[in-house]
């Protein structure tokens, strides 16, 4: 019964998770409010912040599971992809753990950890399953054949799904993080009443940077008459006014969008692969308008549909905790000179 230190540290939230013969027995996150202010993630400011963070935080985490450093089997950490500076936090501390209890040390990709998120609970997908993973960097469908054995099949060509979602709620003139608030206000909108228009892209791959483009000319005209073309521009006056009185239509119109993109992906995955067991993961997949959607096409298309806790969806360290423990079993560790990478390849 291996029993797992985890630590998650690739961007703005710092994460301990212990795990114990594939079960999470405390997961602790410290949010890093300092960014707000910025509108988005100040990478020195992260960083700064994870060290501050980074030991209460582990020690909050063992205490909850109730088990001591002397206990542990092995520590993980989040190796790749992130801001680098917070990786490097996390990783040293990791590695120096390592070193002081002479315990394995285990390396983690952080978009495998949130496909893995899946596996978490007692309600979890047989092999082989389809994986939506959406979050602010990222947008993939992936193939999973086992813990260890993932490809994936379809990726943005450009930006990611939470990105459009950020960058609508900036130009919306909401606060950061802006996307939360999207799903809020959707949820009280029409999403049918601003059509935008979906990217024709062949293949499994997605692209938002159109779309996030449409959205800014379309509120910079006012939304008239649906104008997605940069021909008219409002006042500063008119489209305040306009996106003050059409506020929740709007979200709930983008949102919908954002998600007949993904889901259209999705279900052609799902065709050419023929399988019927599908997953969502990341921070996007917190989205209440997105899990509510896939349910119902699951339902319709006949899958069977996964949603991690919301608790698994951002970004966590339960989930390097139980992606460590499956390489745990199959003996992936990892040496102190493994470095720690913003951009990592599967």
């Amino acid at each position: 019964m291996p029993i797992i230190l985890a630590i998650e540290s690739s961007c703005d939230e710092t994460s301990a998770a212990m795990c114990a013969d594939g079960k999470i027995l405390s997961n602790v996150i410290a949010s890093q409010k300092i960014h707000e202010q910025f509108g988005g993630v100040v990478p020195e400011l992260a960083s700064r912040a994870h060290m501050q963070n980074i030991v209460p935080v582990v020690d909050a985490a063992i205490k909850k599971a109730s088990v001591s450093l002397q206990d542990l089997d092995a520590i993980a950490f989040t190796q790749a992809p992130g801001l680098i500076g917070a990786l490097l936090v996390g990783g040293q501390f990791a590695k120096s753990l390592s070193l002081a209890l002479n315990k394995p040390l285990i390396a983690v990709h952080h978009m495998q950890a949130h496909v893995l998120a899946n596996l978490i609970d007692d309600n979890q997908p047989e092999f082989p399953f389809l994986c939506l993973t959406v979050s602010g960097g990222h947008t993939q469908i992936v193939k999973c054949t086992s813990p260890l054995e993932m490809e994936v099949i379809g990726q943005t060509i450009d930006d990611a799904a939470g990105e459009a979602f950020d960058k609508t709620a900036k130009l919306l003139g909401l606060p950061y993080p802006g996307g939360p608030l999207i799903d809020k206000y959707a949820a009280q909108g029409d999403p049918h009443r601003f059509a935008f228009p979906e990217p024709q892209l062949q293949g499994l791959d997605f692209s938002f940077s159109g779309l996030k483009t449409s959205i800014l000319y379309f509120l910079n005209n006012a939304g008239a008459a649906n104008v997605y073309k940069e021909e008219l521009t409002a006042t500063a006056e008119a489209k305040a006014q306009f996106i003050s009185e059409n506020i929740h239509d709007i979200c709930a119109s983008v949102q919908h969008r954002i998600i007949s993109i993904l889901l259209n992906k999705v279900k052609k995955a799902a065709k050419e692969t023929g399988i019927k067991r599908v997953c969502i993961a990341g921070g996007v997949s917190a989205n209440s308008g997105l899990r509510k959607a896939l349910a119902e096409m699951g339902e319709k298309m006949g899958w069977t549909t996964f949603i991690p806790k919301f608790e698994y969806c951002t970004d966590n360290a339960g989930m390097i905790a139980i992606a460590a423990y499956y390489k745990y079993l199959d003996g992936q560790f990892a040496s102190l000179d493994t470095t720690s990478s913003a951009r990592a390849a599967w």
